[in-house]
């Protein structure tokens, strides 16, 4: 079974309908790239996603055991954000509340869990350095990290590379497809990049208020709708 199967989904906002018409599944191991302008549904699916909002037609199932709580949830990072009083490894560690149940400390397992998502990003030399005083990329990967404490199956990245320059969002998207492609886990990508998508990732979800394509990157570059958003490459 899928672990994520989305069939004949609708959404609303404030009463009107945001995107619809959404049948797709996500398997094991995919890389998923959803794709679209602002305002073409890509939150509202992934708060679906998440089970933060249910769909008002249609179904989103999990599969293989999934919950949306063992859901690893990378955000867009507000500048508010940036600024956040804390150690990497105490902001990786925060990654694992879901599974902290009624217990009021960490245990154990929690910290070897955090370490070991710290040293896949290559942060463990900075886990005790300062949150506020990493640069860009250095912060992403600590959020990355904190997103891998909270699952070993599922990663949703929502706009990973924005506000990045050119050489972190390059390390940034070496590092997903190395999490994705050697830790077998399978990710989910939100992003406003077309053309970064269709090279990045294995499977596109392209929307627009309504779900214009998905199938395999390759796919997506050959298609009309591909072509078009990429300019008629289709390589």
């Amino acid at each position: 079974m899928s672990l994520i199967q989305v069939k004949n989904a609708a959404f609303r906002y404030d009463g009107k309908e945001v995107v619809s018409d959404l049948n797709f599944s996500v398997e094991h191991c995919d890389y998923l790239c959803i794709v679209g302008e602002n305002g073409s549904g890509k939150s509202t699916l992934v708060k679906g996603l998440l089970g933060l909002k249910a769909p008002h037609d249609g179904t989103i199932t999990f599969g293989e055991g999934l919950t949306a709580r063992q859901i690893g949830y990378l955000p867009q990072q507000k500048e508010s954000q940036r600024d956040f009083p804390a150690s990497v490894q105490e902001v990786v560690l925060s990654g694992t509340l879901n599974s902290l149940g009624f217990r009021p400390f960490y245990s154990r397992v929690q910290k070897k869990n955090a370490l070991e998502q710290i040293e896949r990003v290559g942060m463990l030399p900075l886990k005790n350095a300062a949150f506020r005083e990493l640069s860009g990329g250095q912060q992403q990967r600590a959020l990355l990290a904190r997103a891998l404490a909270a699952t070993q199956s599922l990663l949703i990245l929502d706009e990973p590379i924005a506000s990045l320059d050119p050489v972190a969002a390059a390390d940034m998207y070496r590092l997903i497809e190395e999490i994705n492609r050697n830790h077998g886990v399978t990710i989910i990508m939100v992003s406003h990049d077309p053309h970064a998508a269709a090279h990045e990732a294995g499977k596109v979800l392209h929307l627009e208020n309504h779900q214009l394509f998905y199938g395999t990157s390759a796919d997506y570059r050959k298609s009309e709708i591909g072509k078009r958003f990429l300019g008629g490459e289709s390589r």
